[in-house]
């Protein structure tokens, strides 16, 4: 794949183009086929039709063949195929691999006319118009969503694509690499502002992959959140207030927040209630981590930090300290869970031995570098919110930041690696080698300016993979950490591989932390980090911003919503700063 001048993609090759909306989800393949979903509903089938010839040009939700396309809507949940004849419609069996078929009512209901079929689940409805060439596609939580968008004519719903694209096209000056990137960062961030089915606000989507059931997560929320605080903040703002529901009275709270419509809540409660009473039947699922019904995995132990640090970043950005104010008792409470977690005579929480942080498949124990990060970003976000309306609160975390600090550099710097220990266990281990995520403790200014330099240099010659001679693979991006975990039993799943997710692979949002990093201390060089993970995205025919990935491993999910931080990094400090070279 190839970006244009445009901004766009060409290709010779059919690839998948990733689809989401404020309401549809769907993949897309010019080679005849199209996967259906809706947010808060989940899967709702394939249409098949005729293959539309090549080339072929991608952007933001938008395929241009050289006979056809497809074209998706904003205000509706609709999509137009051009120049294509349907084939077949195969309904979805279920909502998700976890929707137990009870057999009552689950059989699609089909009604077929000559320019239309019409297909009826319990979660949701597929309506397809058939026209001489070309097909409009709809789909709806009911028959009412799925006609009104129907309402839209061809020309309304190519207006509106073309409308959403130019919004994308953030850096219209960029070389076609970078522009095209940007493109898509801001894609991925605002097509992550979901809707539900009377319009209203209804979470910020992590990815494509997260709608069944359909949730909304604190640390994705907030990396993804970077570009909206100028392009959205009235969607970061109700983000916070959809997260706040899911923080408990003491402060705790889970890694998202369930945000399903009705007939996917019943089917997913069902099925944890069944996973609950037949435990050896459900190995893939995690239903014992899920407390509580609204619960995505309980008692994650960055999310509370994340909220606070989503209240101070977006009263920074638009000045409405009011929000602050509002969820406050919040704040306070989160503030007293993490003060308790400090061994006798420290500041700095422990963290439990699981596996819940970002890093969801090691189990870190004790003092964590990124975890620290976040805690002393809070703490000075207290400080400052609570200055006027909370003077003592304030006043103790200011003091607590400024202990803190102090420990983590006399107790977490490894001088040999120059940078800071992933995690100290309270039994003397230090995993010790380097780890992106420790980004936290120069992003909220935890560490000293030199000491934050000396790490990026680090970063620069041990995880930019063109300057590592020592990982097998060649130039491909950006490590997320090297060498590999030293103990086997602290890993589980993918990270149990060497360079395999966290334990290695590129992961585009820090990425752009990384490049943030390095500008924020002036040293420049940015570009390698902002770029070449997208460079390997056009190489594999991944037409969108993916969550991670890694040779010979492959990526994750496309189109996820924190890949937009290399983008929010070139918005907020600009095209120089991000073309510049190292220092």
């Amino acid at each position: 794949m190839t970006p244009t001048p445009q901004g766009e993609i060409a290709t010779q090759q059919p690839v998948l183009l990733p689809i989401m909306a404020p309401r549809l989800q769907a993949d897309l393949h010019p080679d005849g086929y199209v996967d259906l979903a809706l947010w808060g509903s989940g899967s709702l089938g394939r249409v098949r039709f005729s293959a539309m010839p090549g080339p072929y040009v991608y952007g933001p939700n938008r395929l241009v063949a050289k006979s056809g396309g497809g074209y998706v809507a904003q205000s509706k949940p609709i999509m137009l195929l051009q120049n294509v004849k349907l084939k077949t419609v195969h309904p979805a069996r279920r909502c998700a691999w976890w929707h137990e078929l009870d057999g009552k009512g689950l059989k699609a209901k089909v009604t077929k006319t000559k320019a239309q079929r019409t297909i009826e689940l319990d979660w949701g409805v597929v309506v397809i118009e058939t026209g001489e060439n070309d097909l409009r596609i709809a789909v709806g939580a009911s028959m009412d969503e799925a006609k009104d968008a129907l309402a839209l004519s061809n020309d309304e719903i190519i207006a509106e694509a073309e409308a959403y694209a130019k919004r994308c096209d953030a850096v219209p000056e960029a070389d076609p690499l970078m522009r095209s990137m940007v493109i898509q960062g801001v894609h991925a961030a605002l097509s992550s502002i979901r809707q539900d089915e009377k319009g209203a606000f209804a979470g910020l989507a992590a990815g494509q992959a997260y709608s069944a059931p359909a949730r909304t997560y604190y640390r994705d929320g907030y990396w993804t959140m970077q570009p909206l605080l100028t392009l959205a903040p009235e969607a970061v703002r109700e983000e916070i207030r959809l997260l706040a529901k899911g923080v408990q009275p003491d402060g705790e709270a889970p890694s998202g927040v369930i945000l399903t419509g009705p007939a996917q809540s019943k089917a997913w409660q069902r099925f944890v209630a069944e996973c609950r009473a037949n435990p050896q039947r459900r190995g893939k699922a995690f239903p014992e981590h899920h407390n509580r019904p609204g619960d995505w995995w309980s008692d994650h132990f960055d999310s509370p930090l994340f909220f606070i640090l989503f209240i101070s970043e977006y009263v920074d950005a638009t000045g409405d300290i009011a929000e602050a104010h509002m969820h406050w008792p919040i704040v306070t409470a989160i503030i007293n869970r993490y003060l308790g977690f400090a061994a006798p005579g420290s500041v700095l929480p422990l963290k439990p031995r699981n596996d819940r942080d970002w890093a969801d498949n090691v189990f870190r124990e004790g003092l964590v570098s990124y975890d620290l990060g976040l805690f002393v970003g809070a703490l000075d976000a207290v400080a400052t919110l609570g200055k006027e309306h909370d003077p003592e609160l304030a006043e103790r975390a200011r003091e607590t930041a400024k202990k803190a600090r102090a420990e983590i550099e006399d107790g977490l710097f490894v001088a040999e690696r120059n940078g800071y220990a992933d995690y100290k266990t309270p039994d003397g281990f230090i995993e010790d080698h380097l780890v992106l995520d420790s980004l936290t403790l120069s992003r909220f200014d935890v560490i000293s300016a030199d000491r934050a330099k000396g790490l990026l240099k680090a970063f620069e010659n041990n995880l930019e993979t063109r300057n590592n001679k020592e990982q097998p693979y060649g130039d491909w991006g950006v490590m997320c950490a090297y060498p590999p975990f030293k103990r086997a039993r602290d890993t589980r799943s993918k990270t149990a591989f060497a360079f395999r997710y966290h334990n290695g692979s590129d992961w585009p949002y820090w990425d752009g932390a990384y490049a943030e990093e390095r500008l924020h201390h002036g040293l420049g060089g940015a570009r390698y980090a902002l770029t070449r993970w997208w460079e390997t995205c056009l190489a594999n025919g991944w037409a969108g911003a993916v969550e991670y990935f890694a040779p010979p491993y492959g990526r994750g999910s496309l189109l996820q919503g924190w890949s937009a931080m290399p983008a929010a990094t070139v918005l907020k400090h600009g095209l120089e700063a991000a073309n510049a070279e190292g220092s």
